[in-house]
Formats: structure tokens, C-alpha cells, sequence
């Protein structure tokens, strides 16, 4: 299916219905469906063939998101490009991407006007809501053009390029078919729960995981309501106000959402799904959100190249056939599904036996085509005819997957493999502790000292003794962390997750001066 395929059919289950809401003002499917048929038009009026690029660079917003529709039914490529990434990453994404066209908000006009003169390859600009000096306003780019139905075939399966985020280096693009877009809906619909007309709440940015998470609620003619920012205390009352079904949130953002002091009082029974995922999420906090939230938990764990639904935790997988919270399970990443093939590989090439730990792979229709004019990168990531995840994991048993770390975050102290991801999971059970980075720094005694970076809960205070007492007593003295820093908050990428290349940036630099001061 293309991405305009699940419009399609959407609006075959109801043309009136609710499809995109934001604030006050609601969009029909066939509302929907005529801004699509007319910026395919606007699209070919300005010369795009199919099989070009079209960025889209906003906030979330359903317009833009409606235009997406617009240009998958012009056969071109969807770039959604985050807004919150520097120019200059931005400009680079756009130019090696080759993206031909750019529609954007004019909150970020600033941006475009800086980037435009490094974009030769542009041949058309247009700003979403209002005019500007180098670019007309989508309703002026738009005159004149009809909505009557149009569609037109793309040169191949390729839907949506997506750059990986920079913070290993420059951003690769990965090339997203519309294969992969109908594993990842066909998964989402296998595993988890779907009862009559799904209400979807987008929080999280549409250029990231909410957005593709739309297609399978479109599939069922659902409704997604778009948040342009995020605000906590709105998103609750979303949920009451829209009986929203299903949610996505970040870990951090649950984090804060448990501490909410309107959560108890919101209405929540309507709730069927409320997924979690893009890092790793703490067992005691995941414990606290089956209670707080409510028995609908549901887990995902996928990255770009395999979007989404790499392993599934539907949420009655959080519970043991009593009914009582199945602890033991909370730390795993739930099982592949049924359309995926997942293994653990050592660096020979070889699967690993279950119970072993080495790093995650993954093969079938899920995984990406490749990278953007990357055969190097791809080749590389694709070694012994599987995708190479770069995660740490083992699976279990009954088939559930553990995912232990991040190939490039294993610490070895005192020649001793020590997996952050695990620190992090023992730190977490702390009443005092929100959030934490655990990384590896350099140190005579051990080769690397395990270093635990806290963010304390509002009101709350650390101890770093106690705290080393308390993983020690947890998971022994070789993992337990030697050195303890307590931050007001962890640096965090676009979308939230902590970066630990930055702490440890920051801690190195500061050990550094330490002998001058």
C-alpha cells in the first residue's frame, strides 16, 4: 500500500468521518482526500515528476500532515524534516536527499530563509499558512487547481526517506517502501488492541514515530487528534474530551505524566493501547504506569530502518494469566511478531543459542531498502543477509527480547562487560531518581569507572553513597556505579532521549580542568 492507500481506505469506511482534529476544527476523510488530489495537481504544476522528494518541515500540524497524502498521490517521496534539528543539519538532510520541492510553516520561515541559498536542487517553496517574501502561501500555490480525483503510479515502492538523527555523525537517509509501511501497520494491527473507530492522540512529533503509527488508525477509518506542542495537562484532557483509544509517549514524557496532578482525575476508561518506546523504559516506572494509567500499557521497539514493530508487548502481555503484573517480564522489549524475524548474532556472523547475549538482528519485509545513495552504509549495516540493529540483546525462552544495551554504551570495568542499560533499569527503582544516564569514563584503577548521571524527582534530593549502596545491594559491586552526578535535568536529543555522548562530553571536559583549578 502507498501511503495515500490508507486515506483511501479510511475514507471508504466513512467519507464524514473525523479524520484529522486539531484544536476546535476537525477534518472529514473527504476533506482530507481533496487537499490531497489538489497538491498532487500543485505538485505537477511545478514540475515535479514522480519519484522526486517533497520535505515537509513543521510542527505537528494537519495541514501538513494532509499534504503528505497530497504527495504520495503524486507518485513523489515523502522527507519529513524535524523542525526542532539545527539549519545546518536540516540543509544537509534537504540537499542529500535530493528534495526537489519544500512545504513548510512559516513559524519556521527564519529556518527556510537561512538554509534556501545551500538548496540549488530546490525548484519549489511553499509556506503552509502565510505568504512570504520568497515563497506564496499554500492557498495562493494552490489557485486555480481543482480537486477532482487524481492519482498517479510512483517509479517504484519507495513512501518516505527519513534521516536518522545525527548524533553518531550525519544523517543517513533511510528509504521506507510501502512494503515495510504495510508490515509495520499489519503488525501494530495483529498485536495490539483495536475496538470499533480507533481515536488516536499525536503528541509526539508526526516527522517521528506518531506519524507512521497513523497509517493503521487510518486503515480503520479512526480519528487522529494532533497536539501542536506538548502540554501534559492537555494531553489528559484530550483523552477526556476526544475518548481517545490509543496514545504513544516517549519514556520520559510517561515519567512526568505518573507525576501529573490531573492524571487521577481524567477520565482514562477509554483507553484500549498506550504505547511506549524509543528507549528503554524503566521497570519500576512501567510497574507505577500500570497502575496510574491503567492495565493498557502496550510496548514497541524498532528504530528507522525497521519501523516500529521490530518486538511487540501487547498489554496483556504485562500480566500473568491471574491477573497479577507479570515483573519479570517488564524489562523485556516484548516478542517479535509473527511477520518479523528477529536473532542474536556474534561478531562472526554466527546466531547465538537462546540466552546469549549479542547484538539484535532482524530480517523480512519490515526492514528498510537501504540508504540513500549509501551502498557502503548499507552493505555494512546488512552483513550475513540480516539488518544489524547495533542493540545488545538476548531472547529468553518463551521468546521474549531483552535488550541489554547499546553496542557503543557496554562499559568494561575491571574487565568485566557492563551493560548501562542495566545500571539504568536498577537506578530507576529509586523513589528519589526521575531519570539517569549511566556511561563509562576513563580511569586507571578499573580502564573505565561506571559513572550514574541522575535527574532527581521535583523536591527531591540524592545521596550519592546511598545510591551506590542501593544498585550494589540490587546487581553487585562490579556494576554498581564508582562515581554519582545529580543534574537538574539530562541533555536530550530532539525527540527526548538522553544522550549519553553528550554527558560524557560534559563530564570529561570537567575532569579535564580539574588538575588547573
Amino acid at each position: 500500500m502507498r501511503l495515500v492507500d490508507y486515506l483511501d481506505k479510511g475514507a471508504q469506511l466513512g467519507a464524514d468521518a473525523p479524520c484529522l482534529t486539531l484544536g476546535e476544527a476537525d477534518l472529514g476523510y473527504a476533506q482530507v482526500q481533496r487537499i490531497s488530489w489538489r497538491v498532487a495537481r500543485g505538485l505537477r504544476r511545478a514540475g515535479l515528476e514522480p519519484g522526486d522528494k517533497v520535505a515537509v518541515l513543521s510542527s505537528n500540524d494537519a495541514m501538513a500532515f494532509a499534504t503528505v497524502f497530497g504527495i504520495s498521490r503524486a507518485g513523489c517521496v515523502w522527507c519529513p524534516i524535524n523542525p526542532r534539528n539545527e539549519a545546518s543539519e536540516n540543509a544537509f538532510v534537504l540537499d542529500a536527499f535530493d528534495c526537489a520541492c519544500l512545504v513548510f510553516h512559516g513559524n519556521y520561515a527564519p529556518m527556510v530563509e537561512q538554509m534556501r541559498s545551500q538548496l540549488p536542487k530546490l525548484r519549489a517553496l511553499v509556506c503552509l499558512d502565510a505568504r512570504q517574501p520568497f515563497a506564496p502561501s499554500m492557498d495562493d500555490w494552490l489557485q486555480g487547481l481543482d480537486d477532482a480525483p487524481i492519482d498517479i503510479a510512483p517509479p517504484d515502492d519507495v513512501a518516505m526517506i527519513a534521516g536518522t538523527g545525527g548524533t553518531t555523525g550525519q544523517p543517513k537517509g533511510v528509504m521506507l517502501t510501502g512494503r515495510n509501511l504495510e508490515a509495520m501497520s499489519a503488525l501494530t494491527l495483529m498485536g495490539y488492541p483495536f475496538e470499533g473507530r480507533p481515536a488516536y492522540l499525536a503528541l509526539a512529533p508526526l516527522t517521528h514515530a506518531a506519524g507512521v503509527l497513523c497509517l493503521p488508525v487510518m486503515a480503520l477509518g479512526g480519528r487522529v487528534v494532533i497536539m501542536p506542542k506538548p502540554d501534559l495537562g492537555e494531553f489528559l484532557a484530550l483523552i477526556e474530551r476526544h475518548r481517545i483509544t490509543h496514545a504513544f509517549l516517549p519514556p520520559t514524557l510517561i515519567y512526568m505524566l505518573l507525576q501529573h496532578p490531573e492524571l487521577a482525575a481524567t477520565k482514562r476508561d477509554s483507553l484500549q493501547c498506550f504505547w511506549y518506546g524509543a528507549a528503554p523504559m524503566s521497570a519500576a516506572r512501567l510497574e507505577e504506569a500500570l497502575t496510574k494509567i491503567g492495565p493498557v500499557m502496550a510496548q514497541l521497539f524498532g528504530q528507522t530502518e525497521a519501523p516500529m514493530m521490530i518486538s511487540m508487548m501487547s498489554p496483556r502481555d504485562h500480566f500473568n494469566a491471574d491477573g497479577s503484573v507479570a515483573r519479570h517480564r517488564l524489562a523485556s522489549a516484548g516478542r517479535p511478531g509473527p511477520l518479523v524475524q528477529v536473532g542474536v548474532m556474534n561478531a562472526e556472523g554466527a546466531l547465538l543459542p537462546t540466552g546469549e547475549s549479542g547484538e539484535i538482528v532482524v530480517r523480512g519485509s519490515l526492514v528498510m531498502q537501504g540508504y540513500y545513495k549509501d551502498p557502503k552504509a548499507t552493505q555494512e549495516a546488512s552483513r550475513f543477509g540480516w539488518h544489524h540493529t547495533g542493540d545488545i540483546g538476548r531472547l529468553d525462552g518463551d521468546g521474549f527480547l531483552y535488550i541489554v544495551d547499546r553496542a557503543k554504551d557496554m562499559i568494561i570495568s575491571g574487565g568485566f562487560n557492563v551493560y548501562s542499560a542495566e545500571v539504568e533499569q536498577a537506578l530507576m527503582q529509586h523513589p528519589d531518581v526521575q531519570d539517569s544516564a549511566v556511561i563509562g569514563l576513563p580511569d586507571e584503577k578499573w580502564g573505565e569507572r561506571v559513572v550514574a548521571v541522575l535527574q532527581p524527582h521535583a523536591g527531591r534530593s540524592i545521596d550519592a553513597e546511598a545510591i551506590k549502596a542501593f544498585v550494589k545491594a540490587r546487581i553487585g559491586s562490579v556494576k554498581a556505579p564508582k562515581q554519582v552526578e545529580v543534574w537538574a535535568d539530562l541533555p536530550r536529543s530532539k525527540v527526548g532521549k538522553v544522550l549519553k555522548k553528550d554527558a560524557r562530553t560534559i563530564l570529561l571536559a570537567a575532569s579535564a580542568r580539574e588538575p588547573g583549578e
